[in-house]
């Protein structure tokens, strides 16, 4: 049996549930999504759409962003694991506002 590796964390990764904001807001303006590569990645749902910076362990990440929610500049951090079912598990944090655990599956 091989060990993953941080590639299998790479690629688009559809957003099925987040805990703070319904579906309605979740998929406002299209599918929402992290996308991650070696360079870094983006995220977006709702109004919100922010790059990442991201740190890699075998099997999660853990990232600082920076982007916009409905025009409005934003920063925060999250990370994310994967599970032995392939379901990307995370949690996404602005600095001095909301927070939200996610729920992802590859795309």
């Amino acid at each position: 049996m091989t060990r993953p590796d941080r590639k299998s964390l790479l690629g688009k990764w559809r957003i099925t549930s987040m805990q703070t904001w319904d579906t309605e807001y979740v998929e406002m303006l299209g599918p929402a999504y992290i996308q991650i590569d070696d360079a870094g990645g983006e995220m977006a749902f709702g109004a919100v759409q922010i790059g990442l910076q991201c740190e890699y362990g075998t099997t999660s990440i853990w990232f600082r962003f920076h982007g916009s929610d409905e025009m409005t500049e934003v920063s925060g951090d999250g990370d994310a694991e994967l599970e032995e079912n392939g379901t990307l598990i995370g949690e996404i944090r602005f600095d001095n506002g909301d927070e939200s655990s996610f729920t992802a599956k590859r795309w």
